[in-house]
């Protein structure tokens, strides 16, 4: 057995990429898919929080995103197959991020970047903060970044599901099975060894195994790479005030929280930067107990009296190098693609990026959105590539 291109994970990045795959090529190139969970229950596309943003402070990510969110406006059309459109639920609620004394100068230099590629975000003094969101405690804070249009949240498990759909619909094939292996000679992939015994032969493979996968899977690709899974964790609650126009909230402390359904969701992303793994999806309740309530009622009063309700945690495949995505051809290899280590962003980052590579494999360029500066060989070379807004 054997095809054009293999790809080791078929979440959202995978599918975006096989996707991109067969649409570009008109069918031409056979696309295999490799899964080893089609359930996708521990998936970080079906346990994230699924929001965008174009609040970041480097330009690739920032254009990445704007790619992103004309994508989620219009995914009924690009997605459709046959009479069925697919509906992510998109809600462009806004991205509000808070800052104090110390954090405005970066905040200001942050917003200059994002407008100058085009990003619609304001910047908010107390009294204007006050004005447009009168349940916020702002005595200590000096300045706000506010999406007024293409941030919010959405569907992530239902865009996983919708490139899913579409890449089988173009001709891909999904296959419930591990990449155990490789074999390759003269820096040339040549063939893909499953868990269930089958050698399929590829003219090229990509790595996009997500959190419990892409680094060991990296490291039989020849390339050492610092992405491991780590947990995080998301709590419901209910709240009997009406808080009008409610965004997704960054604190101060880090904590954030946003609307979903009738009540809210919030999380906190711990400074967890050794070399481990997280492979349980246990809740950690003290979290929010001890962090994330205490710094949530100081900032909205109206959240000192709310209700918990359900809680999950889920996976971030955490590039502990600079926490932003390796996308890009594999260093050593001719063949070999990596698309992993997005660090909480892969949902929103899926369409762009599935494009990018799939014009790299096919064209061995990119040729609408430049993805180079997340290209792998920034690790061996040593060159970080800062984001100062992570959460």
């Amino acid at each position: 057995m054997d095809f054009d291109v293999v790809i080791a994970g078929g979440a959202v990045t995978g599918s975006s990429i096989a996707c991109h795959l067969a649409e570009r090529s008109a069918g031409r190139v056979r696309v295999l898919v490799v899964e080893p969970d089609p359930s996708y229950q521990r998936s970080a596309s079906a346990l994230s929080a699924g929001s965008i943003r174009q609040q970041f402070s480097s330009a690739v990510n920032i254009d990445i995103s704007l790619h992103g969110i004309d994508f989620l406006r219009t995914i009924g059309a690009r997605l459709a197959v046959g009479d069925a459109r697919p509906d992510v639920g998109l809600h462009e609620g806004g991205y509000l991020y808070l800052a104090g004394a110390a954090g405005s100068p970066v905040m200001r230099e942050n917003n200059a970047v994002q407008r100058a590629r085009g990003a619609n975000i304001a910047l908010l003094g107390p009294a204007a903060l006050r004005a447009q969101f009168p349940w916020l405690a702002c005595d200590n804070l000096s300045l706000a970044s506010f999406g007024t249009s293409g941030e919010g949240w959405f569907d992530g498990y239902g865009l996983m599901m919708a490139f899913r759909a579409k890449a089988r619909a173009l001709g891909v094939a999904y296959k419930q099975a591990r990449v155990l292996d490789v074999e390759q000679s003269g820096g040339r992939i040549s063939a893909a060894l499953l868990d269930t015994g089958e050698r399929i032969a590829c003219g090229a493979l990509v790595n996009a195994a997500g959190a419990y996968g892409a680094r060991q899977l990296a490291g039989l690709m020849g390339f050492a790479i610092p992405v491991h899974a780590k947990k995080r964790c998301v709590f419901a609650f209910t709240c009997r005030e009406k808080l009008p126009r409610f965004p997704l909230l960054i604190d101060t402390s880090g904590v954030w929280v946003r609307p979903e359904g009738a009540g809210y969701i919030a999380g906190y992303s711990p400074a967890d930067l050794d070399a481990t793994d997280h492979g349980d999806l246990d809740v950690e309740w003290a979290l929010f107990e001890q962090v994330i309530w205490p710094a949530l009622a100081l900032r909205v009063p109206a959240f000192e009296a709310i209700r918990p309700g359900r809680a999950w945690a889920g996976p971030y495949d955490m590039n502990l190098f600079d926490h932003n995505a390796l996308v890009g051809r594999v260093p050593g290899t001719a063949n070999g693609y990596l698309a992993a280590g997005f660090s909480g962003h892969g949902l929103q980052q899926a369409p762009a990026v599935g494009r990018g590579l799939a014009e790299l494999i096919l064209k061995g360029r990119y040729e609408t959105l430049d993805l180079t500066p997340l290209d792998c060989a920034r690790l061996p070379e040593g060159r970080p590539l800062l984001e100062r807004n992570v959460i």
